[in-house]
């Protein structure tokens, strides 16, 4: 049995949320991802190393990004002195899209008791298929292969909309290339992005904005942390381990990790006590960028709790110095 945790840790979280998207926003338009994404991964660790929990970095972004960082796999973080949890964060959830000045950049983090979360080290890239609560009850994991055609129209009846109304999130790379073509033949329409998986998957889970579903191949990381939004929103997800390399084929093989399982939500992140938040760097479809003037930013984010089904939008204006670190 869970041990019962009375403190929201989302509100937490969503300050370490803040602290990133404030410092990546000061970035934005200036084609400079990496300075861009160190910036944010520093001021993220400062605040999650001041939380009141025993926590640590369950995935990573190591293995993606190619070189170490401060918010690797295993790093530990938090005083010590709380409950012992596992974390999940992403400083710059699309710093491309940052670093072009475009949409839906978000900085996010999730965390849970420990034990909780899958972390298939050193897998990098999963198949998804994420949906909203209308949908979740029928998403049988038979989706993850079928035609694109067959999912969309199941998604279709139980929306009660025709497939040509449906919109689908898909990362726009070649890789993806065949399924999105896929996709229009069937007849929906394709809000392709760069980058952005996990806002994707946020966008795909909330029945308040206009997508109906998230697919394709994207990032491990992406996925555990959009497994706490999800079941935290009350949708569905299956996910199966997706090697785009020889050598992360490799690995996999050698680590012995299952590349046939379709895992669910619930299997990435058991349990009731799961915790997720984000704030928004650049404007978005989920919310709004970071917002300065003298020596204030205003920020928006969202902050999600499992158990209570709570859902909580935050406006937070703060004092910050007005010089990029």
């Amino acid at each position: 049995m869970e041990k019962q945790l009375y403190r929201n840790l989302g509100l937490d979280l969503a300050r370490a949320t803040e602290a990133a998207a404030i410092q990546a926003g000061r970035w934005m338009g200036l084609d400079k991802p990496d300075e861009a994404d160190l910036d944010a991964s520093r001021a993220m660790a400062r605040v999650l190393h001041a939380l009141e929990i025993d926590g640590t970095i369950i995935v990573g972004e190591e293995k993606k990004v190619g070189h170490p960082s401060i918010l690797d796999s295993g790093e530990r973080i938090g005083t010590g002195r709380g409950p012992a949890m596992d974390v999940v964060v992403d400083a710059i959830d699309g710093t491309l899209l940052l670093a072009k000045g475009h949409p839906d950049a978000i900085a996010v983090a999730g965390a849970a008791p420990k034990g909780s979360m899958w972390h298939p080290y050193p897998a990098i890239y999963m198949e998804k298929i994420v949906v909203d609560r209308e949908v979740a009850p029928s998403l049988v994991p038979e989706c993850l292969d079928a035609p694109a055609a067959w999912t969309l129209a199941l998604i279709g009846r139980l929306k009660d909309k025709a497939v040509r109304d449906l919109v689908v999130f898909i990362l726009d790379r070649p890789r993806h290339r065949d399924l999105i073509e896929e996709i229009r033949s069937a007849g929906a329409r394709v809000l392709a992005r760069e980058e952005g998986d996990i806002a994707g998957a946020l966008m795909a889970a909330s029945v308040k904005v206009n997508v109906d579903v998230l697919m394709g191949i994207g990032g491990v990381s992406e996925g555990t942390i959009a497994a706490c939004a999800i079941k935290s929103l009350g949708g569905a997800m299956l996910g199966r381990l997706a090697p785009q390399s020889e050598e992360e084929r490799e690995a996999v093989q050698k680590a012995g990790l299952d590349r046939k399982h379709i895992f669910s939500a619930e299997e990435m992140v058991s349990g009731e006590q799961v915790f997720f938040a984000a704030t928004g760097i650049t404007d978005g479809v989920l919310l709004s960028g970071v917002r300065y003037r003298k020596d204030q930013a205003q920020t928006e984010s969202l902050v999600l709790r499992c158990e209570t089904g709570s859902h909580r939008v935050i406006v937070a204006d703060q004092k910050v110095s007005s010089a990029v670190s």
